[in-house]
């Protein structure tokens, strides 16, 4: 019996453009949600110079975590405008 191992194909330019905009829509929701002061904790149980230190790890990952159930649309919208941009190129 001879065993074909399982190759994975390579991502088609279409998903490497939608993974580049989920990217940036999470790295927009990750900047929001700092700014909004999600996850920073005052007063005696506060993590001091750790928590403040790796918190962006959080909120990163929390950002990813709402862009993958959906986000707020905008991977969508900035992926339609890369390809128009592609379709339009000389």
């Amino acid at each position: 019996m001879d065993i074909q191992p399982i190759t994975a194909h390579p991502p088609s330019h279409r998903d490497q453009l939608m993974s580049k905009a989920e990217e940036l829509e999470a790295t927009f929701l990750s900047e929001m949600l700092a700014h909004s002061g999600l996850g920073e904790m005052h007063g005696s149980f506060g993590g001091g110079e750790g928590e403040a230190q790796f918190s962006s790890f959080l909120r990163q990952e929390q950002a990813r975590l709402i862009v993958q159930k959906g986000g707020l649309g905008l991977a969508e919208l900035i992926f339609n405008s890369m390809v128009k941009a592609e379709d339009n190129a000389p």
